[in-house]
């Protein structure tokens, strides 16, 4: 074989064996632990609803499982975004003609949007221990900017096989603007406030990340 050619073939084998060395393996190569990704532990977490009935008192109520995410790093709330779902199914005033109702065409239209929905938009942060959570408010279709006040989060605590904090939200809403508007009055005036008053106490959990990245 022509010298030449020998030794340029060399070459080649060479540079394609140093390049394969270089290269990492993707068997071996881990995607980067999650360090803000959390989720909401539906079993440690609740949607609590009150609206004034007849102008002389306040029921009380409950939506469904509360499902979904939440961003945070754990020491800024800056960094907090929140996507959580509720379930309209699941609704309870331990009243079962007046849970139907509520779930019927009159109020939540739970066969057609089983879900309310929320997703943050922005963090204004407050005083120390709370912020407010700017972000859409979905039900029924109907989509509004609401602010949700928040107490929290806790700090990160240890336990249950994760990483855990917890917070509470609260706002007010006017059903009407998202197509609840059944009504019916009374000399004082309206059976149903068109004010809610709306309460989240959410848990989130991730899990424990190994040593050097918590």
């Amino acid at each position: 074989m022509n010298r030449a050619l020998l030794a340029a073939l060399l070459a080649a084998v060479t540079v394609v064996h140093a390049g394969a060395q270089s290269q990492p393996s993707q068997a071996s190569a881990k995607p980067e632990p999650a360090l803000n990704q959390w989720t909401i532990d539906s079993s440690h977490s609740a949607a609590n609803f009150s609206v004034r009935h007849m102008m002389v008192t306040t029921v009380r109520g409950q939506l469904g499982p509360v499902t979904g995410t939440v961003e945070y790093d754990g020491k800024d709330v800056r960094t907090v975004k929140a996507d959580v779902r509720i379930d309209v199914n699941g609704i309870s005033t331990q009243n079962a003609k007046r849970d139907g109702h509520l779930r019927s065409d009159d109020f939540f239209d739970a066969k057609n949007h089983p879900f309310i929905a929320f997703k943050s938009k922005r963090v204004e942060p407050g005083s120390a221990g709370s912020f407010t959570l700017i972000g859409d408010l979905t039900i029924r279709g109907n989509t509004k900017e609401v602010a949700l006040n928040v107490d929290g989060p806790t700090p990160p605590v240890k336990g249950m096989g994760g990483i855990r904090v917890g917070a509470t939200a609260t706002t007010k809403i006017n059903r009407l603007e998202y197509g609840l508007k059944w009504n019916s009055m009374v000399e004082a005036g309206p059976v149903v406030s068109d004010e809610v008053a709306i309460t989240l106490d959410l848990e989130v959990t991730r899990p424990p990340l190994p040593a050097g990245t918590q």
